[in-house]
């Protein structure tokens, strides 16, 4: 790490971290000098190890409701109610995990099928028209998805390391 590097990396440790920026204030106040390296050390806290939120979500869809087993496994030889039969407990599981992680609502709250307007300045991330869409809003259409939304964001504190960042489930293995 280069000084210019580590001078805004300090920077920004003071301006954000209080406990940090009073430690290296004592030494300012106290010392006059610069600290040693093996007080700084001892100052500084190490950063948690980061995680994808997105990483995040697919460990608890998977954990809870064992998703990505299903998704990753050939299904071709199984019979229809082979996989009706494991689709409904994974179904069950991974909804609860998306309804308390999440809060997903429907984005629109009128039924499938219904006629609604979408008025000019609409925001294509909430709507996508399909079918004959010619001229300028307001467009009339039927419904035939209600997309989604997510009211919160409540994924759990990962406490991994930096080398399981990215594992989606952890190797189970039965001991003897």
């Amino acid at each position: 790490m280069n000084r210019v590097e580590l001078a805004l990396r300090t920077f920004f440790w003071i301006f954000f971290n209080k406990k940090f920026a009073d430690k290296i204030e004592e030494f300012f106040v106290e010392k006059q000098e610069a600290p040693e390296k093996e007080e700084l050390s001892a100052i500084v806290e190490k950063p948690r190890p980061v995680r994808s939120d997105a990483v995040q979500v697919v460990a608890l869809l998977q954990r809870e409701g064992r998703l990505v087993d299903f998704l990753k496994e050939p299904i071709d030889t199984y019979s229809d109610a082979q996989v009706g039969a494991a689709v409904r407990d994974i179904h069950r599981d991974c909804a609860a995990v998306l309804d308390r992680v999440l809060g997903v609502v429907p984005l629109v709250k009128d039924e499938e099928g219904k006629t609604i307007s979408v008025l000019p300045g609409f925001d294509p991330e909430q709507y996508r028209l399909t079918g004959n869409v010619t001229g300028n809003p307001p467009y009339n259409g039927a419904l035939r998805h209600h997309g989604w939304r997510a009211t919160k964001v409540e994924l759990p504190v990962w406490r991994g390391s930096d080398e399981s960042a990215e594992v989606l489930a952890p190797a189970e293995v039965e001991l003897r």
